[in-house]
């Protein structure tokens, strides 16, 4: 290697510093952290390589046999990860060293809260790839030329961690790169050639290429009986068996090992809730190994972040984040899908419109909606865990997969009046087998939270008569429910509704009852009417209240205050629809306002009382200081 020339010395995007500062200064709790992060750079390397080398086989440049070696040298204090992969080329080294250019970077450090051990526990949760070298190095040294370029186009990159690196041209031989991390003094505990090696270990078993350390030579020596025993010479020797993991038998592959692979490929440390790893053979032929995680990603709700599983074809690595062999919906899931069926050329259009995409995409989901049944049938501890993180996501799937909408809602978890918290939920199974006789539809309220759907006084009436209702405080809900309209042959029925008709419910003497009130109310709802004009729709006693005064109510085809809401505040203008006021002729309010001879004040009393079924309802009115106002007078004058 030459003396280098053209050196420059530039310094780091913000967001690098930031996170160097953190990576020297802070405790890090796993330092290892760093072997797994550069052995997996250099894996993707090696994948780069072989998919680019499909169209130019050149590029391997005589050595085909790609593989990734780590060496300590004690007397300098090094260690050194190596690669033959595809290498970097000049303005690449720029750009790959100098910045954090991935999706989610902005969310990564929205995060970031200014404790030491918070915030490096972070770093260790979402993998930080190359700069987690200055975690146990105060030195970085990178060699590196592009597969295809000649020996004089290598590049010398070189930092300390201190706000700048230079970049200068070097003579290098051989494509790949070469990270040299020269390592802090409290640090020396990775010179250590056997605890090096366990770790690797631990973290490469699964790599489609071997990982190779320098084994010592065995001098010669004399056996027992004299007799001598030839020297062996010093050698490159694999720590991993070079095979994909996935393309192993699953009886021979241990949970241990499922789960650092899913560690490895998701820089997650928290272990996955569940995982399902298929072989299908016959029509289309293709190996996929899922996972459900136990947390959500920082940036699961980032509309900018791609989602999507890893792709390879005949053990080729193709692309990250292959969006079309999972929904949406299910973008939680991570793993791969291994074709054999696919063309090595394959593209994101191709993907598209392809058959055999369109089959695969077919069985990942029938295998996770599957595993989730599963999970929620027989291990409720963890699906629950799972409902937590990933229940809105999954409150997508209605809208989505028509095929499976039934599949899907068998999943759901709600809060419900049959329950005191809202962390106690139930499935659509368990309220159908709690249904009242002659109930033939799934009551459910949405909300803005769970408190003011618990408190509705929609509920009154299903309190009194024993009937659950499904309390849904999620901004999704409302959106979700519209496609959502039955289950297991039932209907959904939000309780808001007008139509609402539980008289099935109730013996003869009831009916009569309240037939009485509602002539005896008569002369009472028309004065309403005449006082309220087109304020609302429609003024009728209520038989759903038990303790509040007067409730609003949406026609059967009106929009639900939930759904205006959210179009409003999405800047979208909803459809004019006026309320619907019900009374309840037994409270006192009402039968005070029902007394009054005034008209005006008569007009006082039935707007307080609309106003405040509104404010119930609503949570807010468009003209809150007439409200106090009129209350204030009412207030004075009782």
């Amino acid at each position: 290697m030459s003396e280098v020339a053209h050196q420059e010395t530039h310094g780091f995007q913000t967001e690098v510093k930031q996170l160097l500062q953190l990576m020297i200064h802070s405790l890090y709790s796993n330092k290892e952290i760093f072997l797994r992060e550069l052995i997996s750079n250099a894996s993707d390397a090696a994948d780069k390589l072989r998919f680019r080398a499909l169209e130019n086989n050149a590029l391997f440049e005589d050595d085909g046999e790609i593989r990734v070696r780590v060496s300590v040298d004690k007397d300098a204090g090094t260690i050194t990860i190596s690669d033959n992969g595809i290498g970097m080329t000049r303005d690449q080294v720029i750009e790959h060293l100098g910045t954090i250019a991935k999706s989610g970077t902005k969310d990564f450090f929205s995060k970031l809260t200014g404790d030491d051990a918070k915030d490096s526990q972070l770093i260790g949760q979402f993998g930080v790839g190359f700069y987690s070298s200055f975690i146990v190095a105060d030195e970085v040294t990178v060699l590196t030329r592009a597969a295809g370029e000649t020996a004089d186009r290598g590049v010398e990159w070189k930092s300390k961690g201190e706000g700048d690196f230079t970049v200068a041209d070097i003579e290098k031989t051989t494509r790949g790169t070469d990270i040299i991390l020269h390592l802090k003094e409290e640090e020396k505990e990775f010179l250590d050639a056997w605890k090096v090696r366990s770790i690797i270990s631990r973290y490469s078993e699964h790599l489609s290429l071997p990982v190779q350390m320098w084994k010592d030579e065995v001098p010669e020596s004399e056996g027992e009986d004299g007799e001598k025993i030839a020297a062996i010479p010093g050698e490159w020797e694999a720590i991993n068996d070079g095979s994909a993991l996935w393309t192993r038998d699953k009886s021979d592959i241990s949970d241990e090992e499922y789960k650092e692979f899913y560690k490895s490929v998701t820089y997650d440390f928290d272990e996955p809730l569940k995982w399902v790893h298929n072989k299908v053979e016959g029509k289309t032929e293709y190996t996929s190994l899922l996972y459900i995680p136990k947390r959500a990603p920082f940036d699961m709700w980032n509309r900018e972040t791609k989602n999507g599983i890893k792709l390879y074809v005949q053990r080729v690595f193709i692309m990250d984040d292959a969006e079309k062999f999972m929904p949406t919906y299910l973008r939680f899931v991570k793993g791969l899908v291994d074709s054999n069926d696919l063309p090595l050329n394959v593209s994101r259009e191709i993907l598209q419109d392809n058959k055999v995409t369109q089959s695969i995409r077919s069985g990942n989901v029938k295998r996770i909606l599957q595993t989730l049944t599963r999970m929620a049938e027989n291990d409720a501890e963890n699906y629950a865990i799972f409902w937590k993180e990933f229940g809105n996501a999954l409150k997508e799937g209605p809208a989505e997969d028509f095929a499976n909408k039934e599949k899907i809602a068998k999943l759901f978890r709600f809060a419900s009046t049959d329950k005191d918290t809202s962390e106690q939920c139930v499935g659509l199974d368990d309220y159908i087998s709690r249904m009242k006789e002659g109930q033939d539809t799934i009551y459910y309220i949405t909300a803005d939270s769970f408190e003011a759907a618990k408190n509705s006084p929609h509920l009154e009436v299903f309190r009194k008569k024993g009937i659950e209702v499904l309390l849904m405080a999620e901004r999704i809900d409302e959106w979700m429910m519209s496609h959502l309209t039955e289950y297991s042959e039932k209907k959904f029925q939000h309780v808001s509704k007008a139509n609402i008709d539980l008289s099935d419910l109730d013996d003869e003497e009831t009916k009569k009852a309240h037939e009485e009130t509602e002539k005896e109310f008569a002369s009472f709802v028309e004065r309403a009417k005449t006082a309220l004009g087109d304020k609302v729709q429609e003024v009728k006693v209520s038989h759903r209240l038990t303790e509040s005064p007067a409730v609003i109510t949406t026609g059967e085809f009106d929009m639900n205050t939930q759904m205006a809401k959210l179009l409003e505040a999405a800047g979208q203008a909803a459809p004019e629809s006026k309320p619907i006021f019900e009374v309840n002729p037994e409270h006192a309010l009402v039968k005070r306002a029902a007394d009054e001879a005034d008209e005006e004040m008569f007009k006082e009393w039935v707007e307080m009382l609309l106003e405040q079924a509104t404010l119930a309802e609503r949570g807010s009115l468009k003209d809150p200081a007439s409200f106090v106002a009129r209350l204030n007078r009412l207030l004075l004058k009782a």
